[in-house]
């Protein structure tokens, strides 16, 4: 097995050179890290940026020389964020609970997600457990839905949800800005936070609904019926969801200010009946924008795309 001295590697670099060594690693190899101390902060930040991808073992342990024999695992079996709330939505309440992102963050997994937030794994994966020995009520698998059903669903719920929210949280926010700014400059910048949400989602539901999703239906039109699909004028749909996938992050981006300055939807103990209802409110549409996301990043999308790699394949002679 290669060995790399990483005492002769600039400080700077040192990190940098062993990640660039490891994802170029075929999956099931690895080399030896030969240091003159202990590399465990290493350990840490592979961790936390590579999650649990491979193994760790020490070959020596000083005292004046440090040896680690690092190889990349040969398979993942660990299931991601995304994956578990897929599998049982209940776990999104738990995702929720600790503000762990389980839709635009959905590829990491739990190990993963607290590593970088500086959360205990073994308290978040207890939670989770607990969620699955409660009887299970729910009557949807989403994972088990095909593209078309998705999106009716996605449409029917969540488009129309924001479509009837929108306008009654940009009323009462402005209202609640104007009456308690003075006193709570967290509310001016609330109403300003939702007046760019508002406008952003406004703008990506479009999208969705008048280019992304009529594609996918014609995804399925054509696998369905064995007929040529056009090439889309957008190039590829990876190359659309990609993009689609940017304005989620900007949008959980916005909705994540927007929980700071509430102070987590805690309204001040002068705050009016329409604070609280703003805050409520709000926190009422933090989850569905959540579940929304969730349901297109971790279910719809990968399932669109696969599609089109089948239909790709169908094309070549």
């Amino acid at each position: 097995m290669q060995s790399l001295d990483v005492t002769q590697i600039d400080t700077q670099r040192k990190h940098l050179a062993i990640f660039d060594r490891f994802d170029a690693l075929p999956h099931g190899e690895g080399f030896i890290i030969d240091n003159d101390h202990d590399p465990k902060p290493l350990y840490n930040q592979l961790l936390a940026e590579r999650g649990q991808t491979f193994d760790w073992e020490y070959v020596q342990k000083g005292p004046e020389r440090w040896k680690v024999r690092l190889s990349k695992s040969k398979t993942r079996a660990i299931p991601t964020i995304g994956e578990l709330v897929s599998g049982d939505f209940r776990k999104a309440e738990v995702f929720e609970k600790f503000g762990i992102d389980f839709c635009c963050g959905g590829k990491k997994t739990v190990a993963e997600a607290c590593a970088k937030m500086g959360l205990d794994a073994n308290v978040v994966s207890r939670e989770l457990r607990k969620v699955e020995n409660r009887p299970n009520r729910s009557v949807h698998d989403f994972s088990t839905w095909n593209a078309g059903l998705l999106m009716e669903y996605i449409i029917n719920n969540h488009h129309q949800y924001v479509a009837r929210s929108l306008p009654f949280l940009s009323v009462i926010s402005a209202k609640v800005a104007h009456v308690h700014g003075g006193l709570h400059p967290e509310a001016v910048d609330i109403a300003n936070h939702f007046e760019a949400l508002e406008f952003e989602l406004e703008t990506h539901l479009q999208k969705e609904e008048k280019v992304l999703f009529p594609y996918i239906r014609e995804m399925l039109e054509a696998k369905q019926n064995g007929s040529t699909l056009t090439p889309p004028p957008f190039g590829t749909l990876a190359h659309l969801i990609a993009m689609v996938g940017k304005e989620h992050e900007t949008l959980m981006g916005i909705m994540a200010a927007i929980a700071r300055q509430s102070n987590g939807y805690k309204p001040p103990s002068d705050g009016c009946t329409s604070y609280r209802i703003l805050f409520a409110k709000l926190q009422e549409f933090q989850l569905d924008l959540h579940q929304h996301l969730h349901l297109e990043n971790n279910i719809l999308f990968p399932k669109a795309l696969k599609l089109e790699k089948e239909l790709r394949k169908r094309r070549k002679p």
